[in-house]
């Protein structure tokens, strides 16, 4: 005979049969919560031996599958004759967790949650008889989402009472190990959390045409709740560190959640739209140049850029940032969340080159090695094609000038040389070089210690070179420009805008260190707004 579960229904992060739901399905939901709460239970006992919580789980599964058992944890299932399936398979990760105790990739933790969480999703699928394509993938992601960010939220109670830890330890590694990772001081462990965290952003993307999907309407609100009480924990687990205090949800977050729950979440693109708000950057700004559904595609191509690019840069093994890649290389064929979806619809209307969306991955793929070294000006050519030329080529087919599909890809490569000269030591602290190596050896640039490299005579030399490319750029785009006298290139006009004045600054400053990083003033920034709302017209410089 089983114990009681320690926990009920209504102490969980997230709604487990509320009142939304049917009168006639909430007890066997319950009742198969009960079921799996008292396996849990067993797994995370901080008193029972790995054998003592085989058997008790062992003894589980036997009640499961005997009708005419009197163990209070399995009646329920089988009085209510729902959720058999589901039970059994969760067992799996039960006894997974009565023996594993640390995890070696990001993949594994994903196999366990298809075990120990995806099932009550299914469950809940099939009690209400629904059936919508992509609707099983949609609550398989919100079910990962929700048992991750458990996870997350619990890091430190789980390593003190049972010594277990779900994040991959090659991703603790990069903030010095396990102790490290742990220790209250330790600031890298911020740009793991928040890896880790974008990662379950994507589950949470994945989720959110699930309330859609559903015919009904209690499970749809059901969902939409469960959706944005995960996007809330999410931005607090963003907001403060899981590690120095327990992160949780408060009345106010229920509060509004419930509120919305009979309007099935946010579009794709309001969450495609808000994630561009979020970024605040003055590629934004000049998309505000663009209305209705151009501006819908430019925020997709926009959106996309800064996904791979966050995956690029991110704090996790090199391996995992591949693997993340090569996942956005099966959504361009098969989009299966909101920003991909965004995606794939403006590919459709503008008639967008999937090459130019692969060319973006190529190149992050360059950025996702330990250290970036670019070999001659071919090299960096085809570098600056990949992720800058490719956004150049899509915008301008976005603006509705796709015969200016050279000038995008000139433009682009301007662009590129001018972040690649304003970011030199933030990209040499990363272990990141985008001068070529012949053109620093040229001007007496051994190659070595990145910081070094910054800090030899020769530097702000070679760094001129790239900037006489860069002027000479701006000069070409220019007469394109003129030659093309085509209002739908505003967007671009703002951006050379916003970029000449940067790299202005860039050149008055020169390249030698000290190199303060030149931005856009607020004066200029409200001129590009007025520019973008054809207030008064784009100024040569």
């Amino acid at each position: 005979m089983t114990d009681a579960p320690t926990r009920d229904s209504t102490s969980e992060n997230f709604p487990v049969a509320s009142l939304l739901m049917s009168r006639a399905l909430r007890p066997k939901v319950l009742g198969f919560y009960r079921f799996v709460r008292t396996a849990d239970d067993v797994a995370d006992s901080a008193t029972l031996t790995p054998e003592e919580k085989l058997a008790r789980l062992d003894a589980l599964e036997r009640a499961l599958d005997d009708p005419g058992t009197t163990d209070p944890a399995a009646r329920p299932i089988h009085e209510s004759r729902c959720g058999t399936d589901e039970a059994r398979a969760m067992l799996a990760a039960f006894r997974q967790d009565a023996t594993k105790r640390r995890y070696a990739d990001w993949a594994a933790l994903e196999a366990y949650c298809a075990a120990s969480a995806n099932p009550v999703g299914r469950m809940l699928l099939r009690l209400h008889d629904e059936s919508a394509p992509g609707a099983v993938e949609a609550a398989d992601a919100l079910c990962t989402a929700l048992q991750i960010l458990n996870h997350m939220q619990d890091l430190v109670p789980d390593r003190d009472a049972i010594d277990r830890i779900y994040l991959p330890e090659p991703w603790m590694a990069l903030a010095g190990g396990e102790a490290a990772f742990f220790a209250p001081a330790n600031g890298t462990r911020r740009a793991v959390l928040d890896a880790a965290l974008d990662r379950v952003e994507e589950r949470l993307d994945a989720a959110a045409a699930l309330p859609r999907l559903l015919r009904s309407t209690r499970l749809a609100m059901e969902s939409t709740v469960t959706i944005a009480l995960a996007r809330r924990l999410l931005a607090r687990l963003r907001a403060a560190d899981p590690v120095l205090g327990r992160v949780a949800l408060g009345r106010a977050d229920f509060a509004h959640a419930f509120a919305g729950a009979p309007f099935r979440g946010p579009s794709d693109a309001a969450l495609v739209r808000a994630r561009v708000s979020a970024a605040g950057s003055s590629f934004a700004r000049g998309m505000s140049a663009l209305r209705g559904d151009r501006r819908r595609a430019l925020w997709a191509v926009y959106a996309f850029c800064r996904e791979v690019d966050d995956i690029a840069d991110g704090a996790m093994p090199e391996e995992e940032k591949r693997r993340f890649l090569a996942d956005w290389r099966a959504k361009l064929a098969r989009p299966d969340c909101a920003l991909s979806r965004e995606l794939a619809r403006a590919r459709d209307r503008y008639a967008l080159p999937v090459e130019e969306c692969e060319a973006m991955i190529a190149g992050m793929e360059t950025d996702a090695a330990p250290a970036v070294r670019i070999a001659d000006g071919a090299a960096l050519d085809l570098y600056c094609r990949r992720v800058a030329g490719s956004v150049g080529a899509m915008a301008v087919r976005i603006f509705g000038a796709p015969e200016a599909a050279e000038f995008g890809l000139g433009l682009g490569r301007t662009l590129q040389l001018v972040n690649i000269l304003r970011d030199m030591d933030e990209d040499a602290a990363r272990d990141r070089v985008y001068v070529p190596r012949d053109l620093l050896a040229a001007h007496g640039v051994a190659e070595g210690d990145p910081a070094a490299m910054m800090a030899a005579p020769g530097l702000a030399a070679a760094a001129r070179v790239l900037a006489a490319q860069a002027e000479q750029g701006f000069a070409r785009a220019e007469a394109e420009l003129a030659a093309f006298d085509n209002p739908a290139l505003l967007p671009a006009r703002i951006m050379m805008w916003a970029y000449r004045r940067i790299f202005d600054r860039l050149v008055a400053r020169g390249f030698g260190p000290p190199r303060a990083r030149p931005r856009l003033t607020a004066g200029e920034k409200a001129r590009m707004a007025a520019y973008a709302l054809r207030l008064a017209p784009v100024a040569a410089r």
